[in-house]
């Protein structure tokens, strides 16, 4: 009776496998969110991975894991992790539209990708780069950065059918 009970669980495991991939496939908005903000808010506090994750009692790969959304934050952990970083706990849901707008995926995903970006190390520079200008330079910089988005927008334009 052991070796079919055995059989069985190996027979399981594989399904439970290909469930879990679906699972990894698919971070919820919400979820990449909250850890997008977790990284800039601990990135803003000048607090390491190994900092963070020893002040909240989880290895630096655990919030990893949260940064990246492939591990949901517990309401608890969110407690643990404001107040380590000294934050409202709110602020992780900052930027998330309403739940009851129509458009609150859209703008999630677009959210989500310019925080991605100022997460990256060359949006870190450019932002530290251009608080090093004057306010004079930098509308002159955000001026041409505009003018050559609108050259690009023209030249697809021509392109596309």
């Amino acid at each position: 009776m052991k070796r079919y009970v055995a059989a069985q669980v190996r027979t399981s495991r594989p399904a439970q496998a290909k469930q879990s991939d679906v699972a990894r496939e698919s971070v919820h908005p919400v979820d990449r969110h909250v850890g997008q903000q977790i990284r800039i808010r601990r990135m803003q506090s000048n607090v390491s991975l190994g900092d963070l994750g020893a002040g909240i009692g989880v290895s630096l790969q655990q919030v990893q894991k949260y940064e990246s959304g492939k591990n949901r934050v517990s309401a608890s952990m969110l407690y643990e992790l404001a107040n380590c970083l000294k934050i409202p706990v709110s602020r992780f849901f900052e930027g998330l539209p309403d739940p009851e707008t129509t458009q609150g995926q859209q703008i999630i995903t677009e959210i989500d990708e310019k925080i991605a970006y100022i997460s990256t190390a060359e949006g870190r520079r450019l932002i530290d780069d251009v608080l090093l200008l004057s306010p004079r330079v930098r509308s002159r910089v955000v001026a041409l950065v505009s003018s050559i988005v609108d050259e690009e927008m023209e030249e697809h334009k021509d392109v596309s059918p």
